[in-house]
């Protein structure tokens, strides 16, 4: 039996792709082993966000090559798309692949390794208009299931590369949708995240369709508890969108608002289509309509012609929303966009001292959300049992924060009834009622 071994770098996008590309591996007859590990076969799928993300792509996939140097290297996804000149000449590699047909991999890497020459099978993104099925039907977990629901991004903002390498946007069709969750639902899971590259324009490209309405047939689908969304932005959540999130009793009160910047002015230079006005408008009427939400983010510090003015309004911003939850980014310049060609580029000392205050905001507001749910009673879906901890198991409530419990019964996979003794940097303390 030949070996495969797979390496997943970037979003939870790319792990769902990782994860549809090991089945059909397997389905092939492949055995899956570490990335340590020897394999007759490496596939590394690549991320692009910044130009770090290539330089980690490039090693992992030298790294390879000290398992087995006789190895079948294959490299997908949104570095390859970009740069796939680059990518070919790397060492070792022998296929490259982007951000599409990596659903018919297996016979890429079998048609690749009866040939002499190296196989280029990167194509044009832009000109590719409909959605790549890659479902999944055999699932290592059985806690928590990231859905693709749809691929591509026309938002082009200033900093991003990904327009360029995942392409248009295109949308899984529903009943392709509802077919994976109903498997999903019969093999246990309880937990659906619908994702995407920018799963708000779900349904932009089909008829009689949108994301709210696909919410609404997930949740119809018996045996699923809880549906999630992965990030989108706050235009998404207009009124008519949170009213009927609102009659659904499985809709998790979580939501990631993408924000970047709290200063207006930051905001157009990156070609955001939203101001903090309008943002600050969706996080009080989520807050009106789900007690105990939790809104957490994503925030670049030090973006091109980022004053200290502009920073300090971004400060006051944050402050004003109370985030359940950030992650900070400092600015990195990505090759191929606008911001990197911005004269006004702030230094890295700067953006070192910007993002610390804002990562220590984030600390404290954290700690105050957790905070608040002390001696309350929440669902808790356990993922795993901890490994140094006799009898504790992790998990999270709906709104988003870490449990941890003991319990002489296996929790793996249920939804329990937990009440919050303890909080803890990073997670919460329970036991079960």
């Amino acid at each position: 039996m030949k070996k495969v071994a797979f390496y997943t770098l970037g979003c939870k996008v790319n792990q769902y792709e990782t994860e549809a590309m090991i089945e059909s591996f397997e389905t092939a007859g492949f055995k899956t082993v570490e990335y340590e590990e020897y394999a007759d076969v490496y596939i590394i799928n690549t991320c692009t966000v910044t130009n770090m993300g290539d330089r980690k792509s490039r090693q992992i996939i030298r790294r390879a090559l000290d398992s087995n140097p006789d190895a079948f290297i294959a490299v997908v996804g949104c570095y390859s798309q970009i740069s796939p000149d680059k990518v070919i000449e790397i060492p070792g590699v022998k296929l490259v692949v982007g951000t599409n047909e990596r659903a018919k991999i297996v016979e890429l890497v079998e048609y690749a390794q009866d040939k002499e020459e190296k196989i280029n099978m990167v194509s044009d993104i832009m000109e590719v208009r409909e959605f790549e099925e890659m479902s999944i039907k055999n699932y290592k977990s059985r806690t928590r299931a990231f859905l693709k629901i749809q691929e591509g991004c026309d938002q082009y903002c200033s900093y991003c590369i990904i327009p360029y390498a995942r392409g248009h946007i295109r949308s899984r069709k529903p009943e392709s949708i509802l077919e994976e969750v109903n498997h999903l639902a019969q093999n246990g899971f309880k937990e659906i995240v619908l994702t995407g590259i920018h799963v708000a324009s779900y349904g932009r490209d089909l008829e009689n369709t949108s994301l709210i309405e696909i919410i609404e047939q997930v949740h119809q689908v018996e045996g699923i508890a809880r549906i999630r969304m992965s990030s989108v932005e706050p235009k998404t959540l207009n009124d008519e969108f949170i009213e009927r999130l609102s009659k659904l009793d499985k809709i998790c009160r979580h939501f990631h608002l993408s924000l970047q910047s709290g200063c207006d002015e930051t905001l157009k230079r990156m070609n955001r289509k939203y101001t903090t006005e309008e943002y600050l408008k969706v996080v009080n009427r989520l807050r009106e309509v789900f007690p105990e939400v939790a809104i957490t983010t994503d925030l670049i510090v030090g973006f091109p012609g980022e004053t200290e003015e502009e920073f300090q309004c971004t400060v006051d911003f944050i402050q004003k929303v109370n985030f359940s939850g950030m992650h900070v980014f400092k600015f990195s310049p990505r090759e191929g966009t606008p911001a990197a060609q911005h004269k006004n580029q702030v230094l890295p000392q700067i953006k070192e001292q910007r993002s610390r205050i804002i990562t220590s905001l984030a600390q404290e507001m954290e700690a105050e959300f957790q905070n608040k749910l002390l001696n309350k009673k929440m669902d808790v879906l356990f993922e795993q049992k901890i490994q140094e901890h006799s009898s504790g198991y992790e998990g999270l409530t709906d709104n988003y924060i870490r449990v941890i419990a003991s319990s002489n019964v296996d929790l793996k996979g249920k939804l329990v009834l937990v009440k919050i003794i303890a909080s803890k940097t990073g997670y919460l303390e329970g036991i079960v009622v």
